[in-house]
């Protein structure tokens, strides 16, 4: 690959900046749209705390890596050019320049990591774009650092830091973190949001007033979107999921019921009232948060429920740890979804196995007689094990008996789960050579086919994502020139699988490995060596040329193949 040039890299450097300040607004509407009692104060001041967020995270990369090894080379100047353009739209060259960098350096170090990267792990919604915030951080420090061709001692220990820092700070959290903690984390943010607006304020040269054009309305396009069109986009995006046939199945026919049932009322005909509370079974990582938010949509742009918004929760959002308490804790959590969907995971935990369980059993009653009540402003949604769901519904004759769909959601397969990581990949805009995709779908295999309740799939394919991403930033921290395969490519010893055997893993590279990949020509299915993997191939049945990715691994000796 060749060398990038320094105008590749200013280009891919402004598009950067233009991704964080987009996956931050983005972040943003996702929190009001689906998760907004959550924060505190008025939208358009989480907005602007979370646009402010961003301004002060591009601030603190740039500063770190440029005062690394206490010189600011022209290419390092080059780059302030588009950061202050893109932070504050103005544009500054030589002394001007020069000052307010300066300034902005030495102000640089009063801003903390965790206060500017939290929301994405102190917020429920967010955290499934931890990776985004990852990839898009190490990104732009690396072309800080290596934008003039050479990479000091004193740059590639920040680069380290940095990726060691962003990892320690977002670490995993419970899922309903309590108010208290919410408060806390927004305190965090206003402190460093506070710090970004004085460096902009004190910073010599820029004009002040023009820093709030930046801040995005609270305008999600789906909201603006005529009901019929936000029905057809959900329905696309429930279709665009990995896997999940019979889900998918059950949705539609759901869908086409209640099409239907709105149709008799529109000409005056009697309709059957259906209960919408749902019961989703299956292993963690199966889909259920994402399908259950989709149902949300689904309801909400077919005018059977006002909003359509998700409220997740646990024991631990309904439960409170002394009497007389958990009654207004699950009520204020059912006030919450009203007019949406409340999605209640591992919901068998609200009813001890074994013993008096007075505090469970209260937030169950409530939840019961909720339900009952505002049947036509609320849908339930139970999530957990196979098993224990069962165990929980058979417990209590009145909370089985409210529930007229249970949907189980099936484990992934590896080529599925191969999938879902290329759908991260594109996400992230990286790229998985064939060798590496040999290497995932052989360690998936493994896991699948040694597999418990316990088995991650989709939390899986993330965690694995994410040792990745971490792993190529250490790889290419001491690398120059920089080039477009030290940015994107995913090498195979990127990819780490603590709980696969070495010997297993080295499959990958067996020449006798085949996998069995699907022609979408002809539909036909066809063995493949792993260096086809990731190719383009032609098929022999009907010669139509595709290219072969994520194939289903086959245990060797397999047929020969009909793919050259």
């Amino acid at each position: 690959m060749a060398d990038l040039d320094f105008d590749e890299i200013q280009a891919e450097f402004r598009q950067s900046l233009t991704d964080c300040q987009q996956l931050y607004q983005s972040a943003a509407l996702q929190v009001l749209e689906h998760q907004s009692p959550l924060i505190s104060g008025s939208d358009e001041s989480f907005l602007e705390l979370m646009n402010d967020l961003h301004k002060g995270l591009l601030i603190k990369i740039y500063g770190s890596i440029a005062q690394a090894d206490r010189r600011w080379t022209a290419q390092e100047a080059r780059l302030a050019e588009v950061l202050f353009e893109h932070l504050w739209n103005q544009q500054l060259s030589g002394d001007k320049l020069k000052d307010a960098a300066l300034h902005v350096f030495d102000q640089s170090t009063k801003l903390k990591w965790y206060s500017l990267v939290r929301p994405f792990e102190a917020l429920a919604p967010l955290r499934d774009r931890v990776d985004e915030l990852e990839t898009i951080i190490m990104r732009l420090a690396n072309l800080v650092a290596k934008c003039d061709g050479t990479i000091s001692d004193g740059e590639a220990a920040f680069l380290q830091t940095i990726e060691a820092e962003i990892h320690q700070h977002l670490r995993p959290l419970t899922l309903d973190d309590s108010d208290d903690e919410s408060d806390e984390e927004q305190s965090s943010g206003r402190a460093a949001a506070q710090e970004v607006q004085q460096i902009e304020s004190r910073t010599p040269h820029l004009s002040t007033p023009a820093r709030r054009k930046t801040a995005a309305p609270r305008d999600p396009s789906i909201a603006k979107q005529p009901p019929e069109q936000q029905l057809q986009q959900a329905m696309a995006d429930l279709n665009a999921l990995i896997g999940l046939d019979s889900i998918k199945r059950e949705i539609a026919t759901l869908t086409n019921f209640l099409n239907l049932q709105r149709q008799r009322t529109a000409a005056g005909l009697p309709t059957t009232d259906l209960s919408l509370h749902m019961v989703f079974t299956g292993n963690p990582g199966t889909g259920k948060t994402s399908v259950a938010r989709i149902v949300g949509r689904l309801l909400g742009a077919m005018g059977i429920l006002a909003k359509g918004q998700l409220i997740e929760t646990d024991r631990s959002g309904l439960v409170a740890q002394y009497a007389g308490q958990t009654g207004p804790k699950t009520q204020k959590k059912v006030d919450e979804a009203i007019d949406g969907v409340l999605f209640i995971d591992e919901a068998y935990s609200l009813v001890a196995e074994e013993g008096e369980d007075a505090y469970g059993s209260e937030a169950l009653q409530a939840l019961l007689k909720r339900m009952e009540d505002d049947r036509h402003r609320l849908v339930l949604i139970l999530a957990g094990y196979p098993e224990p769901m069962t165990s929980l519904l058979r417990s209590n004759a009145g909370l089985g008996s409210r529930f007229s769909t249970t949907m189980n959601f099936e484990d992934y397969r590896p080529h599925e789960l191969g999938l879902i990581f290329q759908t991260l990949c594109d996400k992230n805009r990286y790229r998985v050579p064939g060798p590496t995709q040999a290497r995932l779908l052989i360690g998936f295999r493994w896991l699948h086919a040694n597999r418990d309740e316990h088995f991650g799939n989709g939390r899986l394919v993330r965690n694995v994502f994410e040792r990745a991403i971490r792993h190529l930033a250490n790889r290419v921290a001491t690398i120059t020139p920089l080039t477009t395969d030290l940015l994107t490519l995913i090498q195979p010893e990127d990819i780490e699988f603590p709980d696969v055997p070495p010997h297993v893993l080295k499959q990958a590279q067996n020449d006798s490995q085949r996998f069995l990949v699907t022609c979408p020509g002809c539909k036909g299915h066809s063995p493949v060596p792993a260096a086809y993997l990731g190719r383009l191939v032609k098929c022999n049945s009907c010669q139509h040329r595709f290219t072969a990715s994520w194939g289903q691994p086959l245990d060797p000796p397999a047929a020969p193949s009909a793919i050259k």
